[in-house]
């Protein structure tokens, strides 16, 4: 029986190798819309698309991140000042980007800006935590895209939206993973009614890598911040033993876990521009394939299970379990 699996799964990934390494031709002529580019996988890829020949639109939130991109990129490279959180910044943008790409059209868009900080137990948070981080992590990724989606109809281009293998599981709580899930689905409706105007529409799902959204100090220094404001009946459910358990955890999973070969994730964003028949999903990194990913389709009960394992071994003061 292994050996009829085999014998089918394998002819298909030859298939799918030769199939995927086609790219699309005049890339000269061709222009990339891509959010966030002051630092991360952002950054790294107006660089990678800039030396393979593309006109990148770099869009970055500070003037820095502008100047630095400036002096190390080609003439091809044309940097804007982008708050994706403001709907009049992004339409500035738009308009911007549609005097300069002309009659060719806007042959793609990465929404590739996020933030990963206020992360907690979910009691921890308010209202606004959830806001500030939708408005940047879902609200832009569709604010953006709808601003330029008639420039990506005119060149039957690409729409190529970053989420995260936490739109596919919710091992902690907080807006972070409800942002990307929304992301996902985002990624799917689009990608269905796009489809009758020959656009490509592809979904990146990084698992841990080391950026400035993942630096392990910031999160630490976030759960602290977050631990001081709460009232104190939280924090006697909770106790300092949580805390301590909890930024523990952090140090022990971010050693474990994170990737520092951005390349990685610039790699699958750069096929989905460039590929003639670009994936629907991309999975990058090896704890996403081997690890994430499959957990998310296991059952619920299971799933937690492995979870609350996996959890700070402090139990709150108060609990159930």
């Amino acid at each position: 029986m292994l050996l009829y699996v085999v014998g089918l799964v394998a002819p298909w990934f030859v298939y799918r190798w030769y199939k995927e390494r086609k790219r699309v031709a005049n890339k000269e002529d061709k222009y990339v819309y891509i959010t966030g580019c002051d630092t991360g996988f952002g950054n790294l890829l107006a660089r990678h698309m800039d030396k393979l020949g593309f006109h990148v639109i770099a869009a970055c939130y500070t003037e820095k991140g502008e100047d630095e991109l400036k002096k190390i990129a080609s003439d091809r490279l044309t940097t804007f000042h982008l708050d994706v959180t403001d709907s009049e910044s992004v339409s500035k943008t738009a308009a911007s980007i549609k005097t300069l790409v002309g009659r060719k059209g806007l042959w793609a868009v990465v929404n590739n800006a996020g933030v990963a900080l206020p992360s907690g137990p979910t009691d921890w948070l308010t209202i606004d935590d959830y806001k500030g981080m939708l408005a940047v992590n879902l609200c832009g990724v569709i604010d953006v895209t709808l601003s330029v989606l008639p420039l990506i109809k005119k060149a039957r281009g690409r729409v190529v939206n970053v989420a995260s293998v936490f739109g596919r599981v919710s091992p902690f709580g907080g807006p972070y993973c409800v942002s990307k899930f929304g992301v996902e689905s985002f990624n799917d409706s689009l990608r269905l009614n796009m489809t009758p105007f020959g656009i490509k529409v592809a979904c990146i799902e990084p698992g841990f890598f080391r950026t400035n959204v993942t630096d392990v100090d910031m999160m630490k220094s976030n759960m602290k911040k977050l631990w001081e404001r709460l009232p104190q009946n939280v924090k006697d459910e909770y106790g300092p033993e949580f805390l301590k358990a909890s930024i523990d955890m952090l140090d022990q999973r971010f050693r474990m876990l994170t990737d520092s070969n951005l390349m990685k994730v610039v790699g699958c964003m750069e096929h989905a521009i460039t590929a003639v028949h670009p994936r629907t999903r991309y999975s990058a990194g090896w704890d996403a394939k081997f690890f994430w990913l499959p957990v998310s389709y296991m059952p619920t009960f299971i799933m937690d299970r492995l979870f609350r394992k996996n959890s700070p071994n402090v139990k709150p003061k108060v609990s159930a379990l």
